[in-house]
């Protein structure tokens, strides 16, 4: 099974912008219920995928330079990144199906 892999500002670039698979980023806080909600599909889903793609966490709480970084105006915030990129943006409780399919698109 893969981690979830909580992600700092001094890691970001590391373990999402040099990653050779695609990367799911969630932007979450532990006072909001629907990312508390998103955490256990985000559990599954690191599961799922194993090393074809990899799921990480930024808390913007500790992390708020990460998160005015890319504009995070609402949580849950799902990016996902791929080759250094961001390719894709979701917003709000998301199936895992949804995520799944998008990031084997980049896998």
């Amino acid at each position: 099974m893969a981690d979830i892999i909580n992600i700092t500002q001094a890691s970001f670039k590391q373990q999402v912008v040099e990653s050779d698979v695609p990367v799911l980023v969630d932007f979450w806080a532990e006072w909001c219920g629907p990312c508390l909600r998103m955490s256990p599909i985000l559990d599954q889903l690191a599961e799922e995928l194993g090393e074809t793609a990899r799921i990480a966490k930024v808390n913007i709480e500790e992390e708020r330079m990460l998160a005015a970084m890319f504009q995070v105006m609402s949580i849950p915030a799902l990016m996902v990144f791929h080759n250094g990129e961001k390719v894709a943006e979701f917003s709000g409780v998301q199936s895992k199906e949804t995520l799944k399919q998008k990031l084997e698109s980049y896998a």
